[in-house]
């Protein structure tokens, strides 16, 4: 049965390689084509540096994903975390502290393993291209802030599902999901005003007009915001972005400063119209129920599943504890979760196009927006020639040309 395990694992390995063998021969074939529609904005320069960042960027993001997971497959099924598992129990903790040691330290140990990664990206492919903007001690104080964010609210998380699980062995599955979903709840309330200011200082829009044009916007649309913000992205990245924030009355728009310095004003009201389309089509209301659905059910098959004596055998171990029984499961998980990759892909593709069109009829064009995602596509060197079945099995948007065309046929 591990002989079979390891065998879908690779299966998975290998179909994600060849749809990325796809999209660069694709690319490379048909990336000097200037898209209809594209003429002016888009040049064959700047289609040779888009075409050399998308490389790029695959070529690490291969390497690293062949890389962790020949690590991940040794790990679960070579017999390291069956010695990892047993170092572990030597040391007598409890319950609750043997979770947080098992999880935090190999959190920790794939931070490091993960930083030649990060600084190869950021400080060797990102300056390249001219995006990476962030010195080598701020790259280092947003990593150690992440860092100790990340293990604070997994310390605090985990802590509480383990008490739960040992506290309710019957019923932990549901009391641990109820968890999960409130915690996320939490963040997202939190966030804007405790986590994202350590990293990035906002300030009250200092665009003359355009938060009076937002505010109207959304009041049409039969909404409301309570800040719009501006954001110094500048200080760390190129790369350009607007997003909405917090839930209920507190929702705040953040324009990233680069957006500000690439798109007019009417680009801008257009790319927000997008955002509220997905508010006022429930696309992220859908999303958290659909995602706290999938947790209802994964945690109570880890139920089913954890005390099942065969489990262990499944990786080549004869013992496991719960908590690298858990890991076995996390693995299992991402080979029969695969395949489903394209459906959800698709649902968040369908979403997008809805956004365009909410887009459209609320900002009276599709002009605009589509001038909008040309220039953003420039400015961030996007890939506008993907290859389409790698499109469809990955991308969460649909392809820039292909909104454009759509927009611009409305």
């Amino acid at each position: 049965m591990t002989l079979l395990i390891i065998f879908l694992y690779l299966a998975v390995l290998a179909v994600g390689c060849g749809l990325h063998f796809l999209n660069n021969r694709h690319l490379k074939q048909y990336g000097h084509l200037v898209p209809a529609g594209f003429e002016g904005v888009i040049d064959p320069a700047i289609l040779a540096k888009s075409s050399a960042y998308t490389l790029a960027k695959g070529q690490l993001s291969q390497v690293r994903n062949l890389f962790d997971s020949g690590l991940t497959l040794f790990f679960v099924c070579g017999g390291l975390m069956a010695w990892y598992d047993g170092w572990l129990a030597g040391y007598g903790l409890n319950f609750i502290g043997a979770g947080l040691a098992f999880f935090l330290l190999l959190s920790l140990v794939k931070t490091f393993i993960d930083l030649p990664f990060d600084l190869y990206n950021h400080f060797k492919i990102e300056s390249r291209f001219g995006f990476n903007r962030m010195s080598f001690k701020l790259w280092c104080a947003d990593l150690l802030k992440s860092l100790v964010l990340s293990s604070l609210f997994f310390a605090l998380l985990a802590s509480a599902a383990f008490w739960l699980i040992q506290t309710a062995p019957g019923s932990w599955w549901l009391w641990v999901w109820g968890l999960m979903v409130g915690f996320g709840l939490l963040m997202m309330l939190i966030s804007p005003y405790v986590i994202e200011p350590l990293f990035f200082k906002f300030e009250p829009l200092q665009v003359a007009g355009l938060e009076e044009d937002i505010r109207k916007m959304m009041e049409k649309a039969g909404l409301a915001v309570s800040k719009v913000l501006q954001v110094d992205a500048s200080k760390r990245s190129g790369h350009s972005n607007a997003y909405f924030t917090g839930i209920g009355k507190q929702k705040r728009v953040v324009l990233f400063d680069t957006l500000l310095e690439q798109l007019s004003q009417e680009e801008i009201l257009a790319v927000l119209a997008h955002e509220l389309g997905h508010m006022k089509k429930r696309h992220i209301l859908k999303r958290m129920l659909l995602m706290a659905a999938i947790a209802l059910f994964y945690c109570g098959l880890a139920h089913l599943l954890i005390g099942w004596q065969g489990l262990p055998l499944l990786v080549g171990m004869q013992e496991a504890s719960f908590y690298a029984r858990l890991v076995i499961l996390f693995f299992l998980s991402g080979i029969l979760t695969f395949p489903l990759t394209p459906l959800f892909s698709g649902l968040s593709r369908r979403d997008e196009y809805q956004a365009d069109h909410f887009a459209c009829d609320l900002h009276g064009n599709g002009e605009d927006l589509a001038t909008a995602l040309i220039k953003m596509s420039r400015e961030n060197f996007a890939n506008l020639h993907p290859h389409p079945a790698y499109a469809n099995f990955y991308y969460s948007h649909p392809p820039v040309a292909e909104r454009v065309r759509q927009l611009r046929a409305r």
